[in-house]
């Protein structure tokens, strides 16, 4: 499970050894991934202009809103090149607003992860303070670039960061998006039922998921919690699948996987959370 960079040789995780994590550019190391390898990615790329996460080239940075769903975009048909003909890409990303103008954002007392050296102008045709809907735009460009878009989740998160603004309320909920690679493809509806309050029993699950933000110390920020991922790997996978995550970040993913008996690729750009992530799956920095 140690970190290692890609060397133009794709290696499966074991069984004895479910998962591995390469650090680098998911655009660069996916070009080493044979076709059809993976049954499931379940992912959540940089949100644009969200957060500084201080290396080059850093997707989430572009000044130009085209040129981050274009990169996106890029990646996700590598995932699509690289995912078995009936396997599922599971697509978290929030809205965000225009900057208005600002240069930089400063730190917030209770949310240090926040604070960034830059942002990006406002998209050409939009207002400051309009809300981007980037979300959506990723979305339906992966749909214009092959992929079948199956469903908008809402992820309501109950215990959302409350915001300052005062002309607008305040945003719980973020997508994830279900898109698959061919117009069949696995799902195991039975496997992610959902308990019905009113009535008792179970009901198949709806498109809106109550869960939770999980708080990480070391990164100052709200990871992507294990309850979002849960559902897309036991509706996506079988045991002893191999699930993909090309923006590791923390490890969520990877580390859930493992927990379910799935073997997992993490890819991450950045050195520091790839440590990070090998750190929560136990097997420290090397």
């Amino acid at each position: 499970m140690a970190g290692r960079r890609a060397q133009g040789l794709f290696l499966e995780p074991t069984g004895r050894d479910p998962v591995r994590v390469l650090v680098g550019d998911a655009r660069t190391l996916l070009g080493s991934v044979p076709d059809g390898v993976f049954q499931c990615a379940v992912t959540s790329p940089p949100y644009w202009g969200v957060r500084d996460y201080g290396h080059k080239g850093q997707i989430g940075a572009e000044g130009i809103l085209g040129d981050y769903v274009a990169n996106v975009v890029a990646v996700m048909r590598e995932v699509r090149r690289t995912l078995r003909a009936d396997g599922t890409l599971w697509l978290n990303l929030g809205n965000t607003y225009t900057s208005g103008g600002r240069a930089w954002r400063a730190p917030d007392a209770k949310n240090k992860g926040r604070a960034m050296s830059y942002r990006p102008p406002t998209p050409k045709g939009l207002k400051p303070k309009d809300l981007v809907g980037v979300a959506w735009q990723v979305a339906m460009a992966c749909q214009a670039d092959g992929w079948y878009l199956r469903n908008d989740i809402i992820w309501h998160k109950p215990n959302c960061q409350p915001e300052s603004v005062k002309d607008r309320v305040t945003v719980a909920h973020e997508y994830l998006f279900l898109l698959t690679k061919s117009e069949r493809y696995r799902f195991d509806h039975e496997a992610v039922r959902e308990p019905r309050a009113d009535k008792g029993g179970v009901r198949a699950r709806r498109s809106v998921w109550s869960i939770n933000t999980e708080p990480f110390p070391g990164a100052h920020f709200a990871v992507f919690p294990a309850a979002l991922v849960r559902p897309c790997l036991l509706a996506g996978t079988r045991e002893g699948d191999l699930v993909l995550d090309p923006f590791l970040g923390s490890g969520t993913v990877a580390q859930v996987a493992a927990a379910m008996g799935r073997r997992c690729v993490g890819l991450e750009a950045s050195p520091a959370y790839a440590a990070m992530a090998l750190r929560r799956l136990g097997r420290g920095a090397g």
